[in-house]
């Protein structure tokens, strides 16, 4: 029988002298090590940290800003550097937002507060609606010379190019410009109304929807289907109809008024609304009698929201002068922001490219923050991309465990905040122990549990 055996030279062993240290053999890959998980553990940790730490969400604002509380802005949908916003004395503002400058205001460009504004699919045009019942198109670019003696009529170089109004309307609370024909919607005081361009009346006017006259607040249209539209009323409802056939799809009517309404640039489908009952509340278009996720943390009312271009992330602001990033699979926010001297938020927009938010609040200031707040503006080298990519990826592994959980979620509230937050939840415990009691010593079986969920949805109209 032959027998193989492992040898090695004697050399390689034994020590020359007895101060030489002992050769030992071993794998000398990170991944072998016998601590690696301890040791990853610990960078994880120390990732969580260093995120936070850098995290400065809060740029600036934008220079100036306006002379009384900013009600209305939007963003180009074809590029990144212009931005209009209107303010609740009828001044709208033309921004650069590259170099954060203003390149017009247009004082009295409407006698009543600006209550909706959007742009045009060509980038250059943006159209504002007012409670004076006007609505106004404006251009974002001056006129170059050989256009001036076309728009010598104009009151400015930008504009207005064209007034539009309607007979039966008092007042507009809402505009949006279809993705791919030429066609806008508002939402008024008496009725939702299609509008051409190039005519100075509607084309189409939804007037007693679902048997009633009720206000529309806000009017969007789907990203994705030509010919519907979304809107929202003041009877506490959120409806859809159809604007080819001009009939109401279908309805529901939540506990309390939602303020506003979103559709996921990405899904179709699912629309977000904020609620003034502090909630947020994302729903399938086709299953409206209860909502599809619950996102909570605001202790005031939720007067704006805007999705991210990528449809995953989508930001609201309220009467609670915070901003809140929430995650669309995730009813927790991932990022609050707030400053000391922030009032209620009216208007919040992403840019473009996903990376900036702009909001603008009660306080006259537009103010520009980033979308992920310990991320670095600039350029990175390679070796510094590498490292920031490795630190998040250590951070996702271990995002489970209680100490990196802790560090990485954690965000600074102000105290109202923090106290608001405590009484709600005194007030919630409180609500369960008597609905629990309720349930207990029900004889009849009606009193009993019912989720979050379907107390939302007071009602559905076919």
């Amino acid at each position: 029988m032959k027998i193989k055996a492992l040898s090695r030279s004697k050399a390689s062993t034994t020590r020359e002298t007895k101060g030489d240290l002992r050769m030992h053999h071993r794998n000398l890959d990170p991944t072998y090590h016998p601590h690696q998980r301890a040791r990853e553990y610990t960078r994880a940790v120390t990732s969580a940290k260093i995120d936070r730490m850098f995290a400065k969400p809060f740029i600036g604002a934008l220079d100036l800003g306006h002379r009384d509380g900013v009600t209305a802005s939007c963003t180009s949908r074809n590029a990144l550097v212009p931005f209009v916003s209107g303010a609740a004395d009828g001044e709208i503002r033309i921004w650069d937002l590259g170099g954060r400058t203003l390149v017009k205001d247009l004082p009295g460009a409407h006698s009543r507060i600006i209550t909706g504004m959007t742009f045009a699919n060509d980038g250059r045009t943006f159209y504002s609606c007012a409670d004076d019942g006007l609505i106004k198109s404006w251009n974002a670019y001056p006129l170059a010379k050989a256009e001036e003696e076309e728009g010598e009529e104009w009151a400015t170089p930008h504009g207005p190019m064209a007034t539009y109004r309607s007979p039966n309307v008092g007042s507009f609370k809402s505009i949006d410009y279809h993705r791919s024909e030429e066609q806008f919607a508002t939402a008024s005081d008496s009725s939702v109304d299609i509008w051409d361009p190039e005519r100075n009346s509607p084309t189409v006017t939804f007037s007693n929807l679902w048997g009633g006259d009720d206000t529309s607040t806000v009017v969007r249209y789907n990203p994705a289907e030509r010919n519907l539209l979304g809107q929202c009323s003041m009877d506490r409802g959120i409806g859809l109809f159809d604007t080819r056939s001009g009939s109401c799809l279908q309805k529901t009517v939540l506990k309390m008024r939602s303020n506003c309404f979103e559709w996921n640039p990405m899904e179709p489908m699912n629309f977000v609304v904020g609620n003034e009952d502090h909630n947020a509340y994302t729903f399938d278009m086709r299953k409206l009698d209860r909502p599809t996720m619950i996102y909570k943390g605001h202790v005031g009312t939720i007067l704006t929201v805007n999705w991210a271009p990528t449809g995953r992330e989508f930001v609201t602001g309220g009467y609670d002068k915070t901003i809140r990033i929430f995650n669309h699979r995730k009813g927790k926010a991932r990022e609050i922001y707030h400053t000391k001297r922030m009032q209620h938020i009216q208007t919040l927009n992403y840019t473009a490219d996903n990376k900036y938010i702009v909001s603008g609040s009660d306080d006259t200031n537009l103010r520009l923050w980033k979308a992920n707040a310990s991320e670095k503006i600039g350029q990175m080298s390679i070796r510094e991309t590498q490292s920031v990519q490795y630190r998040q990826a250590l951070i996702k592994k271990y995002q489970h465990m209680p100490t990196v959980h802790k560090i990485h979620t954690s965000r600074k509230a102000p105290k109202f905040i923090k106290k608001q937050t405590e009484v709600a939840q005194v007030q919630k415990e409180s609500a369960q122990r008597k609905q629990a009691n309720r349930a207990k010593y029900d004889k009849t079986g009606t009193d009993q549990f019912v989720s979050d969920r379907k107390k939302v949805v007071v009602k559905k109209i076919d």
